[in-house]
């Protein structure tokens, strides 16, 4: 009996990366630009909206905190690029392919009053949790860019 006494301890370290990655609701996403001085454009990072009061934006070097009350704009929409260059150059059949892009925008007002801004490229695995989630905890509706862009975010 006293080999097996692990058991338990066992079955509890395996039950527990699923608990935690439940309460994780968010995605990979990169700062593409806006009015955030202190954010360089092309940052990666992740969006977390696990917390009651502010939107997170997380990279390696910094952390944008936004209260959800203060935003008060919330855009999704995609861009579609044709890869030419690679279709030239490896095959013909690639003119059809398409890479969509998910993007984000995040309008709010800071401390002063100012209203500012933040885009994102947000991960097409994350985009609908994202887009549910601050519809939930702003009480603002996505706004979206086009009927392509509504069927995306709603899935």
């Amino acid at each position: 009996m006293r080999g097996l006494a692990w058991l338990p301890l066992l079955a509890a370290c395996l039950a527990l990366p699923p608990l935690l990655l439940a309460g994780d609701s968010g995605g990979r996403a990169e700062y593409i630009g806006g009015t955030v001085a202190a954010l360089p454009s092309k940052t990666e990072g992740s969006i977390q909206l696990t917390s009651d009061d502010f939107f997170l934006f997380q990279s390696e070097k910094q952390t944008i905190r936004v209260r959800y009350d203060r935003i008060n704009t919330l855009e999704y929409g995609q861009r579609v690029n044709r890869r030419y260059a690679e279709a030239v150059l490896i095959s013909p059949v690639l003119l059809l392919a398409k890479r969509r892009k998910h993007y984000l925008t995040v309008g709010y007002q800071d401390e002063n009053g100012e209203q500012q801004a933040m885009v994102f490229e947000v991960h097409k695995n994350a985009v609908r949790t994202l887009l549910v989630g601050l519809e939930a905890r702003t009480g603002q509706r996505i706004e979206y860019q086009d009927e392509e862009a509504r069927k995306a975010g709603k899935g």
